[in-house]
């Protein structure tokens, strides 16, 4: 039986202007690198001053501005995978996609040229610019890319005199009339146009290659001679940096070969200013009878850590590498001839097929550190002016404990469901006792450190004491895990503290008593705006708010919190149960009639440790050996948490038995991606589970029939 599931990252919404999201991002204590990456499409209504070198950094529309770009190459990519790759390029933080343009399969033969399927340059950006992500546009002609002859049209070569990459009339004679038929097409797309294409890069590492002093200045003038205005730049190698440098265009690196002096000869190429890695990969290109090249993920993290401390703006590449359909591939020479095998996954941050990998989530948590949001309990408790129209009634005070049943809430008839908190004053730690009186479980706390459990089987816990503290505040959160549904004993099925719970001896007294029901009404209310950025594995017990967009036609489905502990979930107001990791339910259902088209609210009450990502299945999972229909991938069953062989693509939340599912991911903060006909993580596991990561995040895409797209909050007044 068929089963996928997407998972979820908490995310956020976001709407706000530049200045207001640079502000806010920076009293929130992001580094300044990041909060400067943040700024997109949707932030920046001035168009009239594009991508500029301003001291020691690039502005753009005249705000601080940090290049982080990933690679898609759309000729590698098939078109209807186009949106899914967008969206997790920004799920995972970046700004900026970067693409470069064969010439070779845009004019395969003299005077013909292709401009559609999966050659649709301006269907590609026009899809970047909706997902909210800026270009820079490698237009060549030269691209190198590990394209046949460097993605120049073969046909070049029928001129036994030509020399590529020169002024050679024969050569120059064919790029104006390439750049005729291309540069019209993209004009209107530049940043001052209102279009998403900051910058154009001109040829590709032309400092290694240097027959002809002449042929990068025409270059540069046939460029602006067609009416391109975006920033020009070129990019070397640390070796080819000074020859391929042109004056008044921007140099940018290529990772190989960098030593200091390289940075000492771009500062006397053209001044003090920002640095831009334009090519910082992970790998190189796999040859035909080689090994296979491999990354080290902590050395690729240590140097990006190091260029963000630097404030220098990156491109990676390959962000998705795809595969050299057809012919396309080329060939290296290191030393003897190399033909490229045919995959272009090159070490990328998504799997040739568009899966995730672990790199990707890594760089997701270094790139969006501020991806979510949580509210604590104790919080609530803070905040109780703003927060008890949420969560709670007034505080019941009493000298002794009282149970669920004894409290004053529900118009006198007491609390019948759900968690109570007993909160009180002692003045040194010892020995707690509950004497059988907790029911059914209770979490002990102490100045909101963790202390253990209390139970039918587990009744003494020992108090820390501290001699710098003259009170300690002492919390118990209980838990009524059910009453008796038969027996004799069903009389005595009063919950919370039912009785004296004794501190060395001595009862405990004056209470201020939490009634937690945490019926539907619970999650109806207004929110308040006290949410804290959530990293992974945030400590609860705390809350946790997500926005799940939904298709015109919602379905059932069932949510998995692998990585969560323990706890409740709440969707529109609908309180879908309790889950915890001690199995063996793994799996919730998630009836569709509860599922509204657009926006649906998620809310996870924690009671312990959390991840940042829910999983969604077609299928429930209610143990090994309790009638489970798939199982969740472990990580070592694959590539890793976010990469599922097989190639499976999805659309509905509950596909038909004879239908294949397949994999989308939702992406951060545009949402998810299509990549079936969701855009969200979705990876499949042939024939067997089916693990996706979804982010959550504040966006715009529909997610078809019922398949979810979830944005964990940035800020919840963004809502």
């Amino acid at each position: 039986m068929q089963a996928f599931l997407f998972l979820v990252r908490l995310a956020g919404l976001l709407s706000l202007t530049s200045r207001f999201l640079v502000t806010s991002a920076l009293q929130e204590g992001l580094p300044e690198s990041v909060v400067e990456a943040l700024l997109r499409p949707s932030h920046v209504s001035e168009r009239l001053v594009g991508l500029q070198v301003r001291g020691s950094n690039f502005t753009l529309g005249n705000m601080p501005f940090l290049i982080l770009s990933g690679t898609i190459h759309y000729f590698r990519v098939p078109r209807d995978y186009w949106k899914d790759s967008l969206l997790k390029l920004k799920a995972c933080g970046f700004n900026t996609v970067t693409t470069h343009v064969p010439w070779n399969l845009h004019e395969p033969r003299r005077g013909q040229f292709h401009y559609s399927g999966n050659l649709d340059l301006i269907a590609f950006i026009s899809l970047a610019s909706e997902v909210d992500l800026w270009v820079i546009l490698c237009v060549g002609p030269y691209i190198g890319s590990d394209l046949d002859l460097g993605g120049l049209p073969s046909w070049l070569l029928k001129d036994s005199h030509m020399k590529l990459r020169t002024t050679h009339k024969g050569f120059t004679a064919a790029v104006n009339h390439y750049f005729d038929d291309l540069i019209p097409k993209i004009r209107g797309f530049q940043f001052q146009e209102e279009g998403p294409i900051i910058a154009m890069q001109m040829e590709n590492e032309y400092g290694s290659y240097n027959l002809d002093k002449r042929y990068m200045p025409y270059i540069k003038n046939a460029l602006l001679s067609r009416g391109i205005k975006t920033m020009l730049m070129t990019a070397d190698t640390g070796q080819g940096l000074l020859k391929g440098h042109t004056p008044t265009v921007f140099a940018t690196l290529h990772m190989k070969s960098i030593r200091q002096k390289t940075y000492e000869h771009l500062s006397s190429a053209q001044g003090p200013g920002p640095v831009m890695m334009t090519v910082y990969t992970a790998r190189s290109l796999d040859g035909w009878g080689t090994p296979r090249n491999t990354l080290d993920l902590h050395m690729l993290m240590e140097s990006v850590r190091e260029m963000l401390k630097l404030r220098f703006s990156l491109n990676f590449y390959m962000f998705h590498g795809g595969t050299n359909f057809g012919f396309m591939g080329g060939a290296a020479f290191p030393g003897h001839r190399l033909p490229m095998v045919t995959s272009y996954d090159y070490g990328a941050l998504l799997t040739e097929d568009g899966g995730y990998t672990p790199e990707y989530l890594v760089f997701q948590e270094f790139f969006r550190p501020d991806a979510g949001h949580f509210i604590s309990l104790w919080d609530t408790l803070i905040h109780q002016d703003d927060v008890s129209p949420l969560l709670m009634d007034e505080p019941v005070r009493s000298t002794g404990s009282l149970s669920m049943e004894q409290l004053s809430v529900n118009e006198g008839s007491g609390q019948s469901a759900g968690y109570i908190l007993y909160e009180t004053v002692i003045t040194r730690g010892g020995v707690l006792n509950s004497d059988g009186h907790v029911k059914d479980r209770g979490q002990v706390f102490l100045d909101d450190k963790y202390i253990g459990v209390l139970d039918d089987a587990h009744q003494k816990l020992t108090l820390p004491s501290d001699h710098y503290k003259e009170f300690l505040t002492l919390r118990i959160l209980v838990e009524n895990q059910g009453r008796l549904a038969s027996g004799t004993s069903m009389n005595q099925e009063r919950k919370g503290l039912t009785g004296n719970i004794y501190l060395n001896g001595s009862p405990l007294r004056k209470f201020k008593i939490y009634s937690l029901e945490m019926q539907n009404k619970f999650t109806q209310r207004k929110l308040p705006n006290i949410w804290k950025p959530s990293f992974l594995h945030t400590v609860g017990p705390a809350f946790f708010l997500a926005l799940l967009r939904v298709g015109s036609q919602p379905k059932d489905t069932f949510m998995s919190l692998q990585g969560w502990t323990k706890g409740v979930v709440f969707i529109n107001g609908q309180n879908l149960g309790r889950y915890w990791n001690v199995g063996p339910q793994e799996t919730l259902y998630v009836p569709g009639p509860w599922l509204k088209p657009g926006l649906n609210e998620i809310i996870v009450f924690e009671e312990f440790k959390s991840t940042l990502l829910i999983y969604f299945t077609n299928t429930s999972q209610l143990g090994s050996h309790g009638g489970s229909h798939g199982r969740v991938c472990c990580v070592s069953c694959c590539r890793g948490p976010w990469v599922l062989p097989g190639g499976h693509r999805a659309g509905d939340a509950r596909p038909s038995q004879d239908r294949r599912a397949d994999p989308a991911r939702l992406a951060a903060s545009g949402g998810a991606g299509p990549r079936e006909t969701t855009p969200l993580l979705l990876r499949v596991l042939r024939a067997k589970s089916h693990r996706l990561p979804l982010l959550l995040m504040g966006t715009e895409t529909d997610v078809n029939r019922g398949v979810a797209e979830l944005s964990r909050l940035r800020a919840l007044s963004a809502c």
